[in-house]
């Protein structure tokens, strides 16, 4: 069979860089999430039941390289760092656990994946800027105190959304988060939702959508994460309280 001249030039694409180690943690914490709600979805009698089990595979490998990502980074050893990598490492050996038991067991073993994975990044984030260190980032001027805690809350796995006579609904486990803010998020690449991943609310009830973090919203919630939410809103500054006279009229 003749080629298209084309065809002989044809060079795919190199796969695109992997995000910053704090970022490549984020975006891991979100596959987390999503082997979870997986899990929590499954039949049990569904056919591909067996998946859970490569798919904690996976995960295991993922988190240890993304521990070989941070420790590649040498960066000044602190308690914090120590205790990040540990934690880290917890979470890889537990995985990896977790492909080897059947699936309830399976299930247990990975619940606070995504709240530890966040967790580290956040330590990590913290002792880069803490030690000034050349790898820390720039704050993403994007991201006001009420965005910063609404992505952190969808990094943590805490959001999905619902829909109910043609109006939608935000519910998160932890802070609020608005559906202004959500549609914000989304109008700029930092989030989408994903229809009907997440379990339902309640028994018999419909799958809900998961909210996730996109690689863009990961690399720019991992330039702030674990400094407090900074405000960068523009709303007015509130006038100061009047003195109270030191001496009062008798």
């Amino acid at each position: 069979m003749t080629l298209p001249p084309d065809a002989l030039f044809h060079v795919p694409p190199p796969p695109p860089p992997p995000p910053p180690p704090v970022a490549r943690l984020l975006v891991l914490a979100g596959e987390y999430t999503r082997h979870n709600d997986s899990l929590d979805i499954l039949d049990s009698s569904a056919p591909e039941l067996g998946t859970y089990a490569r798919s904690a595979e996976r995960l295991a490998s993922e988190t240890t390289e993304a521990i070989t990502a941070v420790a590649g980074l040498k960066l000044f050893n602190h308690a914090d760092l120590t205790a990040a990598l540990v934690r880290l490492k917890q979470v890889a050996y537990l995985t990896d656990a977790a492909s080897r038991h059947e699936l309830v067991a399976s299930r247990v073993l990975t619940t606070f994946a995504p709240e530890a994975v966040v967790g580290s990044a956040a330590r990590i984030a913290a002792h880069m800027r803490r030690r000034r260190s050349g790898h820390a980032p720039e704050p993403d001027d994007r991201l006001d105190s009420v965005r910063q805690t609404a992505l952190h809350e969808i990094a943590l796995g805490h959001v999905v959304t619902t829909s109910s006579q043609g109006r939608d609904y935000v519910h998160s486990a932890g802070a609020r988060v608005l559906i202004g803010t959500l549609r914000s998020l989304e109008k700029n690449g930092l989030a989408d939702r994903v229809p009907e991943s997440a379990p339902p609310a309640y028994v018999g009830g419909g799958c809900q959508d998961r909210v996730r973090l996109t690689t863009a919203g990961s690399i720019a919630l991992a330039t702030v994460i674990g400094s407090p939410p900074a405000s960068r809103d523009h709303g007015p500054t509130p006038a100061p309280a009047a003195a109270k006279s030191a001496h009062r009229s008798r």
